[in-house]
């Protein structure tokens, strides 16, 4: 008899083999998949209170400034960033028209940008001479407080409770809060919103106006407006609500979108300053006097006028 370890396969070996060349079985399912839903943007959150800021002076009037001064004395804060040889400003990066990074160049561009420019041309020389830094709407009054920038130039509503914490310039800009959606959407107006998820950017006036609507729509807040016009088109939410002046620019971006009702509230824009720094609310207060008289209106008819239609800078109020 052969050893089959010297002349052949063992027949372990061979067993093992031939039960190889058996029928592979059932194939296994793979795991089972439901609907994919689009993530929602960082930080989004569904608010179910959307918190107040407290009440205010019942004598507070939040369009009246301190009045201009352009004088730059010695020890002053105008002083002080004259020397540093550059501003540090709060701006939005992310809102079109208004503050917004150019594809094409990287730079930043919009209303808001065209008014920073202009403070560091007249205090400085150079309209260049701005080192920017992109915040958020929540982080707008904290950076003033913190000391991280020297204005917030960022669509930035005056109210009375925010003045509580700082200080504002004179009004530059008046707009109003509207509401965005999809084009085919049946919705007219924030009235048609009760119990849908809306948009809004956190901390802002909006996101308040929208919790106070009737009927009660559902607010949805982010960090960005850009997130808010991401959510719409993902079907996330059923409308935004904000500024006509940012509304307008989501819907350049997206031609599928309208902008529907009338104006709901008054938002007046102002510069916000550190509130101990009232040297420099005179200071851009006497700047914004001579924007008035030209650079705005070019500025406007550069960016907003085909869009919102003409407009004249708003006369400003002093106490």
């Amino acid at each position: 008899m052969r050893n089959p370890k010297r002349h052949g396969v063992p027949l372990l070996l061979l067993a093992l083999l031939l039960a190889a060349c058996g029928s592979p079985g059932a194939p296994v399912d793979p795991a089972p998949v439901g609907s994919v839903r689009p993530p929602m943007p960082a930080n989004a959150a569904v608010e179910t209170a959307v918190e107040d800021s407290g009440s205010a002076e019942e004598n507070c009037d939040p369009t009246a400034s301190l009045a201009p001064n352009p004088s730059v004395p010695a020890g002053s804060t105008m002083d002080a960033i004259r020397d540093r040889g550059h501003l540090v400003v709060g701006v939005d990066q992310n809102t079109f028209l208004f503050g917004f990074r150019n594809p094409t160049t990287g730079m930043l561009e919009g209303f808001d940008i065209d008014i920073a420019k202009e403070i560091a041309r007249e205090l400085l020389g150079d309209p260049e001479a701005v080192q920017f830094k992109a915040i958020t709407s929540a982080q707008r009054i904290p950076a003033l407080k913190n000391g991280e920038v020297d204005l917030v130039v960022r669509t930035f509503s005056v109210t009375c409770e925010r003045l509580q914490e700082i200080n504002f310039s004179t009004v530059y800009y008046v707009a109003g809060q509207r509401v965005l959606v999809e084009k085919n959407s049946k919705v007219d107006g924030v009235e048609d919103l009760g119990g849908k998820r809306v948009c809004a950017a956190k901390a802002s006036t909006s996101l308040k106006n929208i919790a106070n609507a009737e009927p009660k729509p559902i607010p949805v807040s982010v960090d960005d407006w850009s997130d808010c016009l991401v959510m719409l088109q993902q079907g996330q939410v059923e409308a935004v609500s904000t500024d006509d002046t940012i509304l307008a620019g989501m819907a350049e971006q997206d031609p599928t979108t309208k902008i529907v009702g009338e104006r709901f509230t008054d938002e007046l824009y102002g510069i916000g300053i550190p509130k101990e720094n009232g040297d420099m609310v005179r200071y851009v207060n006497a700047v914004l006097e001579k924007v008035r008289n030209g650079p705005w209106q070019s500025s406007y008819n550069r960016w907003l006028l085909d869009r919102l239609g003409p407009a004249s800078p708003p006369a400003p109020t002093y106490q």
